[in-house]
């Protein structure tokens, strides 16, 4: 097949446009320019804040499916599928767990009860558009130069499948980690424990949150899988691995991973130094189901949990995280609160 990738060169799409060269496939990746392309992929430089001006280039390729990993808004949905429609036979657009209501309730945007869990496909999705709180955007926007200031999947997600004459396929994806994480979803634990903390605290909200995630090489084959099975067109599939761990029990398996001897310590979030606390209503959880994707197109991880856990870790260690994280770290805080706590 011929596939066209648009942005495909960043964290998740390097490790897709490895997934289907490995099967074969013809491959163009449509970025910005800020790194190379792998040998033997075509590359189309271009801004997605511009797609149109570059929709020849793009269609002189003559994709069999066109990948859209960046898509940030209803209006660049909207101008990717007036641009291929008649010029591919199917579109795959990324989107993320943040569309269902439970999102929303966490950061306080949606009323109502908790919204059930695990999330599936056909779970209510936010009322409210535009789910992130403006300084979480802000901080999303510094990380990922894709993100705009309109950003919401869902109306993206309806101009993709509601398109009568071009399939979509839509993917929702979980917290993914693993070599290249822009998000440095291990950093916290793993950089404690590399500097001899005998002692990890967690605040007992956060400790006991569950989220889906997904590692990076996993979500890459899921979305090769989609992309190369018709089966998918006009489905919604979410993706991520299963069961769903607690935030602590994923820092038990990274320190088991790191052979680590020390102690968490669970604390009431009055006694949890500030620089530890996360916003958020940690009632609600955001664990999914991804059953629908391995039952129908029979998508399963080729990476262990336990891989993927020391793969992440090994990057981690190998690639030191920005001054700029080290904010999130006050050892003084985090020993006079231990000191306080009855062991």
């Amino acid at each position: 097949m011929r596939i066209l990738l648009i942005g495909g060169n960043g964290f998740i799409g390097r490790f897709a446009v490895s997934a289907l060269t490995q099967q074969g496939h013809a491959l163009a990746v449509f970025h910005r320019g800020t790194a190379a392309v792998p040998a033997g992929v075509e590359e189309i430089r271009g801004n997605h804040n511009q797609l149109s001006s570059s929709a020849q280039e793009m269609k002189r390729f003559v994709p069999d499916v066109v990948i859209d990993l960046v898509i940030s808004s209803g209006a660049q949905a909207e101008e990717l599928m007036n641009i291929f429609r008649g010029a591919t036979q199917r579109v795959v657009m990324l989107s993320s767990i943040d569309v269902y209501r439970g999102v929303g309730i966490f950061h306080g945007t949606e009323g109502g009860p908790l919204q059930d869990v695990p999330l599936t496909e056909e779970s209510e999705l936010r009322r409210c558009l535009h789910p992130y709180p403006a300084e979480s955007l802000q901080f999303l926007r510094k990380t990922f130069a894709w993100v705009t200031d309109d950003y919401d999947k869902i109306p993206a997600e309806r101009a993709v499948m509601n398109d009568l004459e071009l399939p979509g396929t839509v993917l929702r994806l979980p917290m993914v980690y693993g070599p290249g994480d822009p998000l440095r979803r291990f950093y916290p634990v793993v950089k404690r424990i590399a500097d001899g903390r005998r002692h990890i605290i967690f605040p007992e909200t956060l400790a006991a949150w569950r989220s889906p995630r997904g590692y990076v090489e996993n979500v890459a084959a899921a979305i090769a899988l989609a992309a190369t099975d018709d089966r998918a067109a006009r489905r919604v599939y979410n993706v991520c691995e299963e069961p769903s761990f607690s935030e602590l029990e994923w820092a038990r398996r990274i320190a088991a991973a790191m052979r680590w001897d020390g102690e968490f310590v669970v604390l009431p979030t009055e006694r949890t130094p500030r620089h530890l606390l996360k916003p958020g209503n940690a009632a609600q959880h955001w664990t999914a189901s991804s059953t629908r994707i391995r039952q129908e197109l029979g998508y399963e991880e080729s990476v262990t949990i336990e891989e993927s856990i020391r793969r992440t870790i090994r990057w981690e260690r190998e690639n030191p995280a920005a001054a700029a994280l080290l904010a999130q770290f006050d050892y003084a805080a985090e020993d006079a609160a231990v000191a306080g706590h009855p062991m």
